[in-house]
């Protein structure tokens, strides 16, 4: 579990909001789930986890980007001594963000895709 914490944390900033887009994008989608179940066909909500599966990627991406200004940083404030082990940690944090934007939407993807061409059906 040491190692989970540890790579979200080295994934940056943009990681907890990454985390709270999948962890709301997934309630609902656990909540249409028992309206479905229930017999209760309503799209209402489903627009909120279409948003977070759009936005995920997005704030992959925007980790990238801090991601590779910190390697810039690293770099351009050795004083010209360039050590590329500085840039590691930021293209590291490029990296993590990317790939968790990406599996935090994959994730949501397919069940809201279930969930929704169910509540379509009336």
């Amino acid at each position: 579990m040491n190692k989970v914490i540890d790579l979200f944390l080295a994934g940056g900033p943009v990681m907890w909001p990454i985390l709270v887009l999948s962890i709301v994008g997934l309630a609902i989608l656990l909540w249409k789930a028992l309206e479905l179940r229930a017999g209760r066909k309503s799209p209402s909500g489903l627009v909120i986890v279409s948003t977070i599966i759009t936005a995920e990627p997005m704030l992959g991406i925007l980790g990238t980007v801090t991601g590779i200004m910190q390697t810039f940083g690293a770099l351009n404030g050795s004083g010209g001594n360039a050590n590329p082990l500085a840039a590691t940690a930021g293209i590291g944090e490029a990296l993590i963000t990317t790939a968790a934007g990406l599996i935090a939407s994959l994730i949501l993807l397919f069940p809201y895709n279930v969930i929704d061409s169910n509540c379509a059906d009336e």
